[in-house]
């Protein structure tokens, strides 16, 4: 149940805000951020079972990351790994949405999609979400369709909204948002498939179980000037900090 909440061309000093919670089985095999030694202009974590990585950024601004949608499928012989969603777009040159556009969705399971470049947000869906460049705004996703009605997803939305309204948009603010271990009402609870004590646990934007939880919270700024800065925090089974990475880089300009 990862979660993403943005910040798109509603800031004037930071026309790029991302928080997103990166939520697995602790037992998946994961690589954590860094600049990519086979594509140096991308920093990401990277998925060592599957390939691929659930968010990353390249150097000249783009941004792009990818949740599963709930009730999907794991990949299986002859479907795609969606992590290759979003290093398609980082490692090629298109537009947002003519990246999108050249995605057949049924090479995938459930998936929803957010690419970005410096003018440009847009999203993808290959579960009835479609294909949409989005204005402005404030949006919330996690294993639904964007802004589909969640209470991890609406609070999130309005803390995000609430720092850029205050002027409070920096990592220790945008961190302790991802880091909300508040579960959601029991109403919201699907325990079909699940003992409820984990069904409601996973209604939290921050989740704490020995099995499955949150592996990382990710913050993702660019400000007006083109500066880019990317925060990785990665976390246990208990949910205890156990790492972090730091990265900063001006748009279109490489290493020193």
């Amino acid at each position: 149940m990862c979660l993403v909440v943005l910040a798109f061309g509603v800031d004037q000093e930071h026309p790029l805000v991302v928080a997103a919670n990166r939520d697995e089985f602790h037992a998946r095999p994961t690589q954590s951020a860094n600049w990519w030694p086979d594509a140096p202009r991308i920093v990401g974590g990277r998925d060592l079972q599957a390939g691929g990585t659930w968010l990353g950024v390249h150097r000249d601004g783009r941004f792009a990351t990818v949740t599963n949608y709930s009730g999907a499928k794991e990949e299986s012989a002859g479907v795609r790994s969606r992590g290759h969603l979003v290093t398609g777009f980082l490692q090629g040159g298109l537009s947002p949405l003519e990246y999108l556009q050249t995605i057949q969705g049924d090479d995938y399971a459930g998936f929803n999609l957010l690419v970005a470049d410096r003018t440009t947000l847009a999203y993808l869906s290959n579960r009835g979400g479609g294909l949409k460049e989005l204005p402005a705004g404030f949006y919330g996703l996690s294993n639904a369709s964007l802004d589909a009605p969640s209470e991890k997803v609406e609070r999130s939305k309005e803390r995000l909204s609430k720092m850029v309204a205050d002027g409070q948009i920096n990592e220790t603010q945008l961190l302790r948002l991802l880091g909300d271990r508040d579960k959601g009402p029991v109403h919201e609870v699907e325990s079909d498939h699940l003992p409820f004590a984990i069904a409601h646990a996973i209604t939290a934007p921050f989740i704490v179980t020995s099995d499955y939880g949150t592996r990382c919270s990710t913050i993702v700024r660019e400000d007006s000037s083109g500066q880019w800065r990317f925060h990785e925090r990665r976390f246990d089974a208990s949910g205890k900090n156990v790492g972090e990475s730091q990265y900063s880089f001006r748009a279109g300009e490489d290493a020193n």
